[in-house]
């Protein structure tokens, strides 16, 4: 029989079950047998009650996107088995406590193993929450994985507290058998991060110095995650009462010279577009990190969505350029937030980096070594020659900073129309002149974007059918096109756009068929702008992600492969 080289896991349960946490362990427990994770978590809306699960994959190969089909399903309620039998692969493995789920009649080919966690966390005078941990045992036990393993997992996550976890993890270890056998790869374990957490480490790289933002799924975590490591790399992380205080304190901290970044999603950044149009009139450089998730208004809040290209693109009063990225995995979630900080602050402008749920919370294996370091860019600084000028017109449209308190210069920070020198104007000529300096930013950032791969190839270089994705859906497209000889194009940068490397990576292309989280195929309005169009569209607009066993399905109706 030929050795599987890739795993899916659903463990499920209600909200409160310590479904999450006991993700994170059985992700660290593929880890340190070599594999290469993604863990994508679903959750409802709610603090306890309701139904959470979450997928965790290993492969021997890099991925980027969970699948839809399942081998094992670990099930702490009856919920869970019944609401993803529909996913279990044909010779699946269902682990579930026998006291509360009850499997009934199964397909040929599907093992079960019951343990009565319910019963042995009782009789152990346990918390019942410690049923996670309980059948995170009988797993390991059940694919063959050592218990030294799960033993080293356990004690790096709880220290000394890891006894009464390890006690109920062993006696379920104990009471299963095996019937499978994972094996390990022989490969080094990688770090293990969040979109969101190497989107923070991004901006860290590049110099931040101060992270606002008003809590709001799915960037809260950036919030928590940089509160948590402010003192190591002398942050400044605040939390104030609003999204308006979010973005007009941002503009404080540019003004004063401080890089700083802001984090919201679509209902924050409504509230913050005027602070935007500040932002770009008073040419104050702020990164918004925008989590996109479904609308409109509240919508599904614990969702994931890609909407919010054309509001990023528009937002804000008046004209004025900006900076909008997309990544599309952990790895491009740090570099090109680097790119995004460090951009903003050279071309002093606001710059977007356009996540969502789905990479925002998703959990990668991160392959540090693979990244390109792009280091910290120093803003262009007054020379002190003459008296100084906030905004002196230049070439690039660029203008030299100072910051308080510096005596020899006056520093106007202005959001009305002004001059040079930041005093408030209203005459013609001069509104043109200030007008044209902001705009003529855009001609050189997009110059510049071809300092860096803005639009990625993958899979066959020479297919005449390419599938066209952004964001998140890359590890999705990426995969279902290996089985179609495909080629993938995946533009980084949305705007200034590149047209240049998007032409270049389109040749040879007869048919483009979109892949998108929105039901109105938003990258494709925009590259139409440039002359370009796709032939089919494959839209998923109910707020979960496009796996790539159910994208090769769609990719097969639009084909007729």
């Amino acid at each position: 029989m030929k050795e599987k080289t890739d795993f899916s896991v659903l463990i499920g349960g209600k909200a409160g079950f310590g479904i999450d946490k006991a993700s994170s362990f059985i992700a660290a427990i593929f880890n340190r047998l070599g594999y290469r994770l993604y863990v994508y978590r679903d959750y409802p809306s709610l603090i306890r009650g309701g139904h959470t699960f979450s997928i965790i994959r290993a492969s021997r190969e890099k991925i980027a996107s969970h699948n839809n089909r399942i081998g094992f399903l670990l099930a702490l309620n009856q919920e869970t088995l019944d609401i993803h039998k529909e996913r279990l692969k044909e010779d699946a493995v269902i682990i579930y406590d026998s006291d509360v789920v009850k499997p009934g009649a199964l397909p040929s080919g599907i093992q079960s193993t019951g343990i009565p966690l319910t019963k042995m966390i009782k009789a152990e005078n346990l918390q019942e929450i410690m049923r996670n941990t309980g059948i995170i045992g009988a797993f390991c036990k059940v694919s063959g994985i050592d218990w030294n393993i799960l033993e080293t997992v356990f004690k790096n996550s709880f220290g000394e507290k890891a006894g009464p976890n390890l006690k109920i993890a062993k006696l379920a270890y104990d009471k299963a058998k095996e019937s499978i056998k994972i094996t390990p790869t022989g490969e080094k374990p990688l770090p293990v991060v969040s979109g969101n957490e190497a989107i923070g480490l991004g901006l860290i790289n590049g110099g931040l110095k101060a992270y606002i933002s008003y809590p709001m799924t799915p960037t809260s975590p950036i919030l928590h995650f940089l509160a948590g490591v402010a003192e190591k790399f002398s942050l400044k992380v605040i939390h104030p009462e609003s999204e308006i205080a979010v973005m007009l304190m941002a503009t404080g901290f540019a003004y004063c010279g401080q890089k700083v970044a802001v984090g919201t999603s679509g209902g924050g950044f409504c509230l913050m577009t005027e602070g935007l149009s500040f932002s770009a009139m008073s040419e104050l450089p702020v990164v918004i990190v925008l989590g996109q998730r479904p609308g409109p208004s509240t919508g599904l809040p614990t969702y994931s969505a890609q909407t919010e290209l054309h509001f990023a693109l528009n937002a804000g009063q008046g004209e004025f350029p900006r900076l909008i990225v997309a990544p599309g995995d952990a790895e491009e979630a740090y570099y090109w937030s680097n790119i995004a900080l460090n951009l903003s602050w050279k071309y002093q402008l606001p710059a977007f980096v356009l996540s969502d749920k789905t990479l925002g919370e998703g959990i990668f294996s991160f392959d540090y070594g693979s990244i390109k370091d792009a280091g910290e860019t120093s803003a262009e600084l007054w020379d002190r020659n003459g008296t100084y000028k906030r905004y002196l017109d230049t070439e690039t449209g660029v203008s030299p900073l100072a910051f308080p308190p510096d005596a020899d210069a006056v520093i106007k920070a202005n959001s009305y129309q002004h001059d040079e020198a930041g005093i408030t104007i209203e005459d013609a000529d001069t509104t043109v002149k200030m007008l044209n300096k902001i705009l003529r930013k855009e001609k050189y950032l997009l110059s510049e974007l071809d300092n860096y791969e803005s639009v990625r190839v993958y899979g066959r270089q020479d297919s005449e059918t390419a599938l066209l994705c952004w964001g998140s859906n890359k590890g999705a497209c990426v995969e279902a096109a290996r089985k179609f000889s495909l080629k993938v194009v995946q533009p980084i940068a949305l705007h200034p756009f590149p047209a240049g490397q998007f032409k270049k990576a389109m040749v040879g292309v007869k048919k483009l068929i979109t892949v998108e989280n929105n039901a109105t195929a938003q990258l494709v309005r925009l590259i139409n702008k440039y002359g370009f169009d796709a032939d089919e569209k494959i839209l998923r607009y109910d707020g979960r992600p496009f796996t790539p066993d159910e994208l090769e399905t769609e990719i097969g109706r639009v084909t007729g492969k």
